[in-house]
Order: structure tokens, then C-alpha cells, then sequence
């Protein structure tokens, strides 16, 4: 039933997008004031429309021709980012065309003025003139980015919901065989041989949707790690890492901006923290054992094929297997690296850090925790915003980039580390974040354990657990990537593209499942409820005990709960649990809500699918679980709420504002990961409100179900490939020489 609806959400959004030619809201020359969400958002949608090519919009082109900088510094907060801007300007910034990468030095340097122009913009009305301007003349994925952090953190956009970034830019997100079928579609408007097309697993419907299985082609396979595919290249998963960096950006670090007043270190700090323990909860799944920190004396085993193609025709580069890291470019980098790795583990020994303004960091207490991961996660500096030479993960980047010599200063070819978007898919980032959680895992075991006191809830008994039974299975998606094509100019006249691309891929899902917990108080109160999902066996299928497995515990749920006298019964539903999004609906769709001037569509803010402005696939909940079913342990822990743990700058109120909750950071301040972010004291840790509950955790097969319904699967076989996920899933054309081959292997088995 779900697949149906989705199927006909997809046909009449692509159709009313190709067949309807609705009215758009105006940018106006005029000062635009008091505008509504919707409106505000209609302006943002249209600013990143088909970002490759100059605007289709002729009031955007207006403006951008009309509106000057220089004779408008009266409406900016700060004229000197006006100057800062200009002079970059007229020096000579990224070029239009090029591929725009925020984690170099250079780059980044101009994204932060182009920041601060859209940031310190009086009013929604000189702020969105200001991305007209900048839309027309600046470079594409530059202005992307900063458009994306500008929206993030100005007030008056607050409620905005930008459109996902695997459509405004699907060339990071998309393989690039997919990409290359769609050009040539374009290119032949639709027209292809129909051996090719079936072969392909193209079809074409009547409304001028073009739909390409994302499943027909070669798929590359360097080690036996490109099993783990459907979560390391899943787009969702990608679009949370980057979203984070959205929020909380390594170059944002002054007081201008608000952001030291929220947890901004603690967050990325366990987001990298719960990333890696959900990873290794995905390999365990496949009895793989944990990922190995990254080590310079050891060469990198494992490659990566991106498979990604860029925008000016680029491929992303591949780094075969057994690449040593240690090269004559890189050994100065090697040696900054060195100097602030013990730089920060001195620190964490001795407690206390000098800065090189002279300022003293304390490093002793669990409050200051959020002062080592901004030290670790943003710079060695916690003044200014410039972007800094010194910043660690950075630096790493660099230290383990594979790629050619550049032409000149602007001629960038990323490798997949090198970019939010798409360094999921390198399996060395997660060796790298798992060095640089290293720094967090021994400071904590620095502090002193939980005692009874701070782990117990006196009154409170968690009796009993319960929960469906939990399935997984690889679900379909289609993915609008019409943006990945260049519109013609009849095209650019009507404002849309005359067809609508889509690729249709397999990604992990579950059913939906509800957790039970029954709480028995002997007293009213609000409690903080805290469930995680962990392994119950290590690889080798040896039993584990707490402190074996605390750093996998995934937290899956986390909220706050009126206990009444006697027994509570709490009931959470999956997609319901907090920090979780649901599947984000087609910015089309988007489009279409925000762009009912009526008023009769659905509002934007706080609707079934805007929850928060970050949150973790609900999708991925579960790892991909097993035929006979993959133990795992859910774990429950019910404590009172605790204030007062945390930095005294920390604002619970800013952050309920700007929508940033993940996990318990607006409702409780005691650290993010508790109780398992210490080492456990057993003696004092198993208390009335905790339990553990075994579980498991099965997966569907999908050999007759579920399988692609527009091709033609009536002669097709499945073809084996121990190397790729769920190998059932691969079809291929039966012959002559199979039916032969299948024959011989049923003969041997008489």
C-alpha cells in the first residue's frame, strides 16, 4: 500500500509540474515586508532552481541588475563586511562553472565573506536581494553553500525548509552511470532503442517521466567492505552529515553569531560519536569487526570508486587498495598534524591548554567537554572566524587526499573526502573519526564514574519492555534529478524542464515497530526516558559485557515523560521518536504547497515531515538485520530531569528556537551519551530504572516482491555476486549457456 501511494504522489506531482503552469510569487523592487513563510520560501526555492545555469526568472534577473552593493551598505548590519566582500570581488573569486569545495583553504575564505553579506542583511528584503545579486555573479556551488548556512541561522528564515541538497546538486549523490543514461535521454528527448532501454531499465511515461533503475549497470567492488553501499552511499545519510555542517560549521566560531550559546561541541561531538556506533552496528550485521583508527605508519588497505561524475565532466578520483599514506607533498601536514595531536592530548592530561593569545582553557571537569570538542572539532582557536589553517579534521582531509596536481588555483578536483556530500563513501573517514573520537573517549575516562546517585531514580522501576517485531528490507525511492540536466532555451522560456527525470534506487528500510516500556513510580514526576539499540554478541560471537559495548550503543529515542502514581505504561511509536525525519516529500512537491497563494495548502512549519531542522533518517533506525534474525539488545534507562551541567553560556531557550533538539539538548543537561559515554562502575550501574531487552532483528527477503514494476522481469535471472549487497536483487538476461549451466549444477547435486 505505501509503494502505491508513493507511486501516485510521484505521477501527479510530476505531472502537475510538467502540464501546469502555475503562478509564482514576485520578487519585487519594491521593500518586501511582513511575508509569510510560504512566501519566503517560494523566493528560496526559485534562487536554487536548476543552480548550474543563470536564473529563469526574470524578476530575479531584475533585481540582480538593479540592486548595487555599494549604494546599499546603510541596510547591513556591518558595512565592512560590504568592503571585505568587494574587495575579494574585484580580485577575483572562484570562477562560475567551477566546482566549489569548502573544506579548501582558499575557497572557504570567500564563502565566509559571502556569508557574512547574506548574514548581517538588515531585513528578509535586503537579504534576499542581496542572494539575487549574488545568484547572477558568483560562483554556482559557492553560492549553494552559503545561501543554505544563511538560511540556517538568520531569524527571519526561521521556518524555511530547504529544498534537499541530493536534488539542487544530485551529481554528489547520484553514480554516475545514472547520470550519463540521463544526459543522453536529454540529448535524444527521450528517444532510445528499446533492447537499450529494457537493458537500461529505462521507461518513459505519458507525462514525460523518465524513470531510470538505479540497479541496472555495472557496479564496482574494490574490497568486501562495498557490501556496507546502501548505508555508507545512502543519500539520506549523507544529507544529515551535511546538514549538520549546516548548523554547525568548523568556521563558525565567534560570539556574533549565537552559536556559543548552544552545545554546538557536545552535539558534533556525539553525532560523530552515534555515526560510528551505528556503522559498526551495520557491520556486525555482515560479522565484521570494528573499524581500525587511522594509523600514518600503515598504508590504506581498503580503497574507494566514487563513482561520482561532477558537473564540468570530473570523475572523482579512485584510490586503489594498499595506498600508502606518507608521500613527499604531505609531510608538512604531517608534522601540523603531529604538533596539535600532542598539543590536545597534553591538554587532556594536564588538564589546562594555553592558547596563543595567551588565554587559559581548563580541561578537568564534565562541563568543560564542550570546550575540548570545540578545541578538536572547530579550531585551536576559539576566537575570530576566519577559516583556520590549524583545524584538525581538516587538516586530515588534506593529509589523505589522492588527487592530481592542480592546473592552476581555482582547477579543483575533490576526492570524496573532501566533500560533507559524499565522504560517507570513503571507507578510510570512518577509520579518520575514529582517531578523532579517540581524544573525546580518553577524556572521559579521565572523569570520575556514575555514581548510584547520579544513575538511580529513587521510586522508579522499569518492569517490563515490549516491542513488534522488527523487520528490514530494501525499499524503493525515486530520486527527481531533473536538475542534473541543462534546460534549452524554449526550456528556460517556459521554466521548466519538458521532462521529468527520475532514478529509482533500493535503500534500507523497516517497518514501522512500537516500543513498549511499563514504569512503575511511587510518585508523580517528569522523567527523561533514554532508549538505545546495541549489539549483544562481538563479531566472533562472543557475549560482551557493558563497558564492551557502550561506545556502540545507538540512541534511538529520547524524551521527556509525566510519570504518574503507579504503573505508566509508554508507548512510542518509531516514527515518532525524537531526532527522527521521516522521508522528506520531492521539493516539487515543496514547491507546489509553498506556492498555494491561496492559503488552502498544507503550512510548512511543524508539519507531518518538518520536525526539526536536523534529524536522522527514520529509515536507518534499524541496521539490516539477518534471515534467522540478528541479536541485538535494546537497553532503557529512566532518570530525572537534571539542570545546570553544562556550560552557564548554554541557552536551552535559543535552541528550542532555532529547532536544534537532537537527542536531550533542550530538555536535560546532563552529557550527551549518558550513561555510556564513562566507563561503568557494574556495581553501582544496574539500578530499578534500567533494563535490557534481547532482540532481533530480521530482514525480508525480496526475491518476488517488491522488485522493479515497469520492466519486463519475465525472462530474467538473478545474477550472484558475493561481493554486493543482497545479491538477489541483481538481474541479468537469461541465455542459452545459464540454462546449460544451471542444468550441469542440478545434475551434480543427483
Amino acid at each position: 500500500m505505501r509503494a502505491i501511494v508513493a507511486a501516485l504522489v510521484l505521477a501527479v506531482a510530476a505531472a502537475s509540474v510538467v502540464k501546469d503552469d502555475y503562478k509564482d510569487f514576485i520578487i519585487t523592487k519594491e521593500p518586501m515586508i511582513n511575508l509569510d513563510v510560504k512566501t519566503k520560501e517560494v523566493c528560496i526555492l526559485k534562487l536554487l532552481n536548476h543552480i548550474l545555469q543563470p536564473t529563469m526568472y526574470d524578476d530575479i534577473r531584475d533585481i540582480a541588475r538593479e540592486f548595487v552593493l555599494e549604494d546599499n551598505m546603510d541596510k547591513f548590519l556591518k558595512a565592512e563586511v560590504i568592503k571585505d566582500f568587494i574587495s575579494l570581488y574585484k580580485l577575483g573569486m572562484l570562477p562560475r562553472g567551477e566546482i566549489f569545495v569548502n573544506t579548501d583553504e582558499k575557497q572557504l575564505k570567500e564563502a565566509i565573506a559571502v556569508f557574512r553579506i547574506l548574514y548581517f542583511a538588515k531585513d528578509f528584503d535586503t537579504f534576499i536581494k542581496t542572494a539575487c545579486w549574488l545568484r547572477e555573479r558568483i560562483n554556482n556551488g559557492m553560492f549553494v553553500y552559503c545561501l543554505n548556512v544563511a538560511v540556517v541561522h538568520r531569524v527571519d528564515c526561521n521556518g524555511i525548509v530547504l529544498p534537499a541538497p541530493y536534488e539542487v546538486y544530485p551529481f554528489l549523490f547520484v553514480d554516475s552511470h545514472i547520470i550519463k543514461k540521463v544526459h543522453m535521454l536529454k540529448m535524444t528527448k527521450g528517444w532510445l532503442d528499446p533492447i537499450l532501454k529494457d537493458y537500461y531499465g529505462i521507461v518513459i511515461k505519458d507525462n514525460n517521466l523518465v524513470i531510470v533503475d538505479w540497479r541496472k549497470g555495472v557496479r564496482h567492488t574494490l574490497t568486501k567492505d562495498d557490501r556496507l553501499t546502501y548505508f555508507t552511499e545512502d543519500i539520506d545519510l549523507s544529507t544529515y552529515l551535511y546538514n549538520m555542517h549546516l548548523m554547525y560549521p568548523t568556521w563558525m566560531i565567534d560570539d556574533i553569531y549565537n552559536v556559543n550559546k548552544e552545545r554546538r561541541g557536545e552535539v558534533m561531538a556525539y553525532m560523530n560519536f552515534q555515526l560510528l556506533a551505528r556503522y559498526r552496528l551495520e557491520r556486525l550485521g555482515w560479522m565484521m569487526c570494528d573499524v581500525k583508527p587511522l594509523l600514518f605508519d600503515k598504508c590504506i588497505k581498503k580503497g574507494v570508486w566514487p563513482k561520482i561524475m561532477l558537473h564540468t565532466g570530473d570523475e572523482m578520483p579512485v584510490r586503489m587498495n594498499n595506498v600508502d599514506i606518507m608521500t613527499d607533498e604531505n609531510a608538512k601536514i604531517k608534522l601540523m598534524i603531529d604538533d596539535i595531536d600532542m598539543m590536545i592530548r597534553h591538554a587532556i592530561m594536564t588538564g589546562h591548554i594555553t592558547l596563543r593569545d595567551g588565554t587559559v582553557l581548563t580541561l578537568r571537569k564534565a562541563e568543560d567537554f564542550e570546550t575540548l570538542a570545540r578545541l578538536v572539532l572547530g579550531s585551536t582557536g576559539l576566537k575570530n572566524d576566519d577559516a583556520k589553517i590549524a583545524n584538525l579534521v581538516t587538516l586530515f582531509r588534506k593529509m589523505l587526499g589522492y588527487g592530481l596536481y592542480n592546473i592552476n588555483k581555482y582547477t579543483y578536483v575533490p576526492t570524496a573526502l573532501d566533500m560533507y556530500r559524499t565522504c560517507l563513501r570513503d571507507p578510510v573517514y570512518w577509520k579518520l573519526m575514529k582517531r578523532i573520537t579517540d581524544y573525546f573517549v580518553t577524556y572521559k575516562r579521565l572523569l570520575p564514574k556514575y555514581t548510584r546517585e547520579e544513575l538511580s531514580f529513587p521510586g522508579i522501576k522499569v518492569e517490563h519492555i515490549e516491542t513488534d517485531k522488527l523487520v528490514t528490507f530494501m525499499d524503493e525511492f525515486d530520486l527527481d534529478i531533473t536538475n542534473s540536466v541543462y534546460l534549452d532555451q524554449s526550456e528556460m522560456q517556459k521554466r521548466r524542464s519538458d521532462m521529468v527525470y527520475v532514478a529509482r534506487m533500493r535503500r534500507l528500510n523497516h517497518h514501522p515497530f512500537k516500543v513498549s516500556i511499563d514504569v512503575v513510580s511511587d510518585k508523580a514526576t517528569d522523567a527523561v526516558v533514554r532508549v538505545f539499540l546495541g549489539p549483544k554478541y562481538d563479531c566472533m560471537g562472543r557475549l560482551l559485557d557493558i563497558n564492551d559495548k557502550r561506545l556502540d550503543m545507538v540512541e534511538i529515542d529520547s524524551f521527556v515523560h509525566k510519570l504518574d502514581t503507579g504503573k505508566n505504561t509508554i508507548v512510542r511509536n518509531s516514527v515518532e521518536m525524537h531526532g527522527i525525519i521521516e522521508q522528506r516529500p520531492w521539493t516539487r512537491t515543496m514547491w507546489h504547497r509553498a506556492s498555494d497563494m491561496s492559503g488552502t495548502g498544507v503550512t510548512n512549519i511543524d508539519s507531518w515531515w518538518y520536525k526539526s531542522r536536523i534529524g536522522f533518517p527514520h529509515r536507518l533506525l534499524l541496521p539490516l538485520g539477518r534471515a534467522g534474525g540478528f541479536d541485538l539488545q535494546l537497553f532503557v534507562i529512566v532518570t530525572p530531569v537534571r539542570m545546570g551541567l553544562v556550560l552557564p553560556t548554554v541557552d536551552l531557550d535559543t535552541m528550542k528556537m532555532r529547532k536544534i533538539c537532537p537527542w536531550t539538548t533542550c530538555v536535560d543537561t546532563m552529557p550527551l551519551g549518558f550513561p555510556f559515554d564513562r566507563p561503568i562502575d557494574e556495581r553501582v550501574f544496574y539500578n530499578t530504572n534500567v533494563k535490557f531487552l534481547d532482540v532481533k532483528i530480521f530482514r525480508k527477503d525480496l526475491v518476488n516482491t517488491n522488485v522493479a514494476k515497469d520492466i519486463d522481469l519475465s525472462e530474467m535471472i538473478m545474477r550472484r555476486d558475493d561481493l554486493t549487497f543482497l545479491d538477489k536483487d541483481m538481474l541479468m538476461r537469461r541465455s542459452y549457456r545459464d540454462v546449460m549451466l544451471m542444468s550441469v549444477d542440478n545434475m551434480s547435486h543427483l
